[in-house]
């Protein structure tokens, strides 16, 4: 099938760094821009230095009034933080305790939820979710009030400052290392040394690699984990499109049709892999920055660029189609359809390791 190369909006200066700091971006400039990240990235390893310091002076890691999980990844852009956390309430749920979701709130306004918690209510709705930069805080003020049998930090591998009981790494198998550098010459938060504090790692979007890539990925995490914790493997399944005029779909009936797509997530490439291995025929392809706050002049033109392209669908991601919704309302949309593709996450090895793990918190 030819795809056709991805259209980055002008709102997308995040498309361009990716694309120098991966080396698809050649020339002088593209050269000098390398140089003068790699000096801010000596700055950055300085600043890490600095906070591990920080987290081994007494009292500067407290402990919240429940157990805590926390989700987080090494590396910046998306690696299924959210939908492990929906799994994961899922889960304390099913295991007859009451979980509660605690994040930063990036990109939201005061008192506002962003998309990650606008989607995180559609994954797992009635779980409560409360948004602080200081998780801590958060956590206190709701338990205080309220029942709560364990904290399910999003984001939290280098929220440092509380303590956590069990420790969730993701790595995605598409790009697990951030091109081998810190930010923001790479894509790497910490150094890979870091993932010794993890107490799971999980490897995520396996089904967009081949079986040898994921066989070579697991024996390059081996060493670079602690020899007690596990290496799990996950996928996102795609389990429907959710229309706007308010039916589903199931995902296989992408096969075939003419589709325009755009997002604005940390990993834009996975979703386009992901329509592709459901058969769409994709006619156009736009990337966004993460949490790009769209306007009703961005749906109007991406609605007229998928009819021009001669796409009958335009289709986006759950975490996107949140702010979309608002926008779109009851307006026309030029015969093209809007939908999202709906994804979840599944544990295809180390599903009962998990619950175990989950469920020992309480013992």
């Amino acid at each position: 099938m030819n795809e056709p190369r991805p259209t980055r909006s002008p709102a997308d200066p995040q498309a361009r760094w990716f694309a120098i700091v991966s080396g698809e971006k050649r020339g002088c400039g593209a050269a000098a821009a390398r140089c003068f990240l790699t000096h801010q990235e000596l700055l950055y390893r300085f600043a890490l230095g600095v906070g591990n310091l920080l987290c081994r002076l007494p009292g500067y890691v407290k402990r919240a009034p429940c157990p805590v999980i926390s989700v987080g990844n090494l590396t910046v852009g998306g690696t299924g933080k959210t939908p492990m956390v929906a799994y994961l309430a899922r889960l304390v749920t099913e295991q007859g305790k009451r979980p509660l979701i605690a994040s930063r709130g990036y990109g939201g306004r005061p008192g506002t939820p962003n998309e990650e918690a606008r989607e995180l209510e559609r994954l797992c709705p009635g779980v409560p979710h409360v948004q602080n930069p200081v998780r801590l805080k958060a956590i206190r003020e709701w338990t205080a009030g309220h029942p709560c049998d364990v904290a399910i930090l999003d984001d939290g591998f280098q929220h440092r400052q509380l303590a956590r009981d069990l420790d969730v790494v993701l790595i995605d198998a598409l790009r697990p290392f951030g091109f081998g550098r810190l930010l923001p010459r790479g894509l790497l938060r910490e150094p890979r040394s870091a993932l010794r504090r993890a107490d799971i790692a999980i490897i995520t979007r396996a089904e967009l690699v081949g079986e040898t890539e994921l066989a070579r990925l697991k024996r390059g995490l081996a060493p670079l984990v602690r020899p007690a914790t596990p290496i799990l493997v996950a996928q996102h399944q795609p389990v429907g499109l959710s229309m706007l005029d308010g039916s589903t779909r199931p995902p296989q009936w992408l096969r075939g049709q003419d589709v325009a797509a755009a997002c604005g997530i940390g990993n834009p490439e996975a979703f386009r892999r992901t329509l592709g291995h459901l058969g769409a025929q994709l006619k156009l392809f736009e990337t966004f920055r993460d949490h790009h706050p769209y306007t009703h002049d961005d749906l109007a033109r991406l609605i007229k660029a998928a009819g021009d392209a001669g796409a009958k669908t335009l289709v986006t991601t759950g975490k996107d189609y949140v702010k979309w919704l608002p926008l779109l309302g009851d307006r026309q949309t030029a015969g093209v359809q809007v939908g999202a593709l709906e994804v979840t996450m599944k544990l295809a090895e180390g599903e009962d390791v998990l619950r175990s793990r989950v469920a020992a918190l309480w013992r």
